[in-house]
C-alpha cells in the first residue's frame, strides 16, 4: 500500500514539476515551441491568421538561417523550432487548460501567443506558477505588467497606453479644434483600458474637451445598431474605438451604411489590421492605427523590406501589424537564446539562462527598434504613428497619408509609473519631437 501511494505523489511531482526548465530543448537539438493565435471565430480572419501566418514564415527562416544579418544563425542557439499550434479561441478557461496541457502533457520549452487581453491576464499567473518562459505578441491591457511583476512572463509589443495616446496626440496635432469626442469600446480589459486611457489623455491634451457618449458592446457582438445610434443623436466631433477582428470589420460596415463618417471623424485604433480586406468600404478620411509602428507605419529598413517581400510572395497579401507583432515575438526569442548562448562554454542555454538574456532586451525588429523597457524588462515599448486612410481607385490599394510618428517615450509611460498615474500627470517631460 505504501509503495502504490509512493508511486502515486511521484507521479504528481512530475506534473508538478512540468514547468522546470527541463533542458529537453538540448535533447536532439530541438525546441519545443507552442504557439496560441486565434484559428477559428471573428477574430481568426484579421488578426489570428495573419498572425499564424507570420509565425510559419518566421519559424522556417529561423531554422534555415534565412532572416537577415544580423540574424542568419540558423535555430535558435543552435536549435531548431519544433512548433505546436494552438487555437486562441472558446475563452480564458479553455486557454488556461490549454496552456497546462502545453506544458504538462506536450511538453513544451517555451510558448508565443495570445491576442486576447483577457487572455494574457489568465495565462501570466498560471506561466509563473509552472515556470514556463511565455512570450505575449499582442494582448494590449496595461494591467499585465502594471498589476504584478513576473519571471517568467514578456511581452514584446508596447500595451495599449501607447495606442490610446498616440491617437490623441495625433488628433491634437492635426484637429486642434475638436472639442467633443465619444468612444465605442469592448466590454473587457482592452476596451476600457483603450477608452480609459483615450479620455484621460485627450483631457490632458484639451482640457475642457467633453465626451458625449461612452458605448461598452460586448466582446464579439457583431450588431451595433443601437450604439450607432446613441453615437449619432450624440453628435461628437470624433469617436474613438479599440473594436477589433470581426468586431471591428461589422462597425464599419453598420456605421458606414448609416453614414457615421460623413457626420464625425472616426478614429479607429487597430484597423491597419483589417484597411485591406475592408479595401474601399473603409471611408476616406478615418484615421488609422495599427498598435505601433507595423504594416503600411513600418520603416523602410532591409530587415523589414525582406519580411514584407516574403510574406507577401507567400501569402499574397502584405503582413499587418498582428503578423509584424508574432516576428518581432519570435526574433526577440531567438535574440535572448543566441544571447544566453554566448554566455556559455558549450551546449544551449537552459531556459533560466535565456530569460536572464531577454530581461532589458533592446532589439532591431522589422522596422522598428524593440526595447523592453518596463516591468522590470519584461515589457516592451516602441514609437508609434497614426495617418489617415485613402483608397486609391486608380490603383485599387488601401493606402495612408499624412502619416506621424511619435517616439517611444513620447506615447510610453516610464518605468516604474503606472499608466493613469502618468497621464493624469499631463505626461511631464515626455519627449514627441
Amino acid at each position: 500500500m505504501m509503495g502504490r501511494w509512493m508511486l502515486i505523489a511521484a507521479a504528481s511531482a512530475g506534473v508538478m514539476m512540468a514547468g522546470v526548465d527541463r533542458g529537453s530543448a538540448q535533447e536532439g537539438g530541438t525546441l519545443k515551441l507552442g504557439i496560441v493565435s486565434f484559428l477559428s471565430g471573428p477574430a481568426a480572419g484579421p488578426f489570428g491568421i495573419p498572425a499564424r501566418n507570420a509565425a510559419e514564415l518566421l519559424i522556417e527562416a529561423i531554422n534555415s538561417g534565412a532572416i537577415p544579418a544580423p540574424y542568419d544563425t540558423a535555430g535558435l542557439a543552435g536549435m531548431r523550432i519544433d512548433p505546436v499550434f494552438i487555437d486562441e479561441a472558446g475563452g480564458t478557461s479553455r486557454q488556461v487548460a490549454e496552456f497546462r496541457n502545453l506544458v504538462q502533457r506536450q511538453n513544451v520549452d517555451a510558448v508565443v501567443g495570445y491576442i486576447s487581453s483577457g487572455s494574457c491576464l489568465a495565462i501570466a499567473p498560471v506561466a509563473e506558477e509552472l515556470r514556463m518562459l511565455t512570450v505575449f505578441f499582442d494582448c494590449g491591457t496595461p494591467r499585465v505588467f502594471e498589476e504584478r511583476l513576473y519571471r517568467y512572463v514578456f511581452r514584446t509589443a508596447a500595451h495599449a497606453t501607447m495606442d490610446s495616446v498616440g491617437a490623441a496626440r495625433y488628433l491634437m496635432a492635426r484637429f486642434p479644434e475638436v472639442e467633443t469626442y465619444a468612444g465605442i469600446n469592448q466590454n473587457y480589459a482592452w476596451g476600457q483600458d483603450s477608452w480609459r486611457d483615450f479620455n484621460l489623455a485627450m483631457q490632458a491634451l484639451k482640457p475642457g474637451s467633453k465626451v458625449t457618449a461612452r458605448q461598452f458592446p460586448k466582446l464579439f457582438a457583431g450588431q451595433y445598431a443601437s450604439e450607432i445610434s446613441v453615437l449619432l443623436v450624440s453628435q461628437p466631433q470624433v469617436v474613438h474605438s479599440s473594436l477589433w477582428g470581426g468586431d471591428l470589420e461589422s462597425f464599419v460596415y453598420q456605421a458606414s451604411a448609416r453614414g457615421l463618417h460623413t457626420r464625425t471623424l472616426l478614429v479607429l485604433t487597430t484597423v491597419e489590421s483589417s484597411m485591406f480586406r475592408l479595401g474601399a468600404q473603409l471611408p476616406d478620411g478615418v484615421i488609422v492605427g495599427g498598435r505601433g509602428p507595423y504594416g503600411v507605419f513600418a520603416r523602410p529598413t532591409p530587415l523589414n523590406n525582406w519580411f514584407r517581400r516574403a510574406y507577401r510572395d507567400r501569402f499574397g497579401t502584405p503582413p499587418v501589424f498582428p503578423s509584424y507583432q508574432m516576428a518581432q515575438a519570435l526574433l526577440g526569442l531567438k535574440i535572448a537564446y543566441d544571447k544566453a548562448a554566448t554566455a556559455k562554454d558549450k551546449g544551449p542555454p537552459t531556459r533560466e539562462e535565456a530569460i536572464d538574456a531577454f530581461e532589458y532586451l533592446e532589439y532591431e525588429a522589422f522596422g522598428t527598434t524593440v526595447k523592453l523597457a518596463l516591468g522590470k524588462g519584461h515589457q516592451a515599448i516602441t514609437e508609434t504613428a497614426y495617418g489617415r486612410f485613402q483608397f486609391d481607385e486608380a490603383t485599387g490599394e488601401a493606402t495612408i497619408v499624412d502619416i506621424i510618428r511619435f517616439p517611444a517615450a513620447c506615447v510610453n509611460p516610464p518605468q516604474g509609473v503606472h499608466s493613469v498615474d502618468w497621464i493624469q500627470g499631463g505626461m511631464k517631460d515626455a519627449p514627441c519631437e
